[in-house]
């Protein structure tokens, strides 16, 4: 659950920034097949992998982080 939360919203700023799953598992580092992993919600990316993901982005991990539900 938590994965999918995290993916849909990596999903949705890769979008948002212009990359496809192609460019942005380039310049990540990771094949694209571990990407779509993510983005689907089927694994939750390591620590190290969401700040170079956030950094590509070019935003927080605060900002990329779900929501808190109350």
């Amino acid at each position: 659950m938590e994965a999918e939360k995290w993916g849909r919203r990596i999903r949705a700023y890769r979008k948002l920034k212009g990359f496809t799953q192609e460019s942005f598992s380039k310049e990540l580092g990771v094949s694209v097949s571990i990407l779509g992993e993510i983005e689907r919600g089927n694994r939750l990316p390591p620590s190290d992998l969401l700040t170079r993901i956030a950094q590509s982005l070019k935003i927080t991990i605060d900002e990329l982080a779900p929501p808190k539900e109350s």
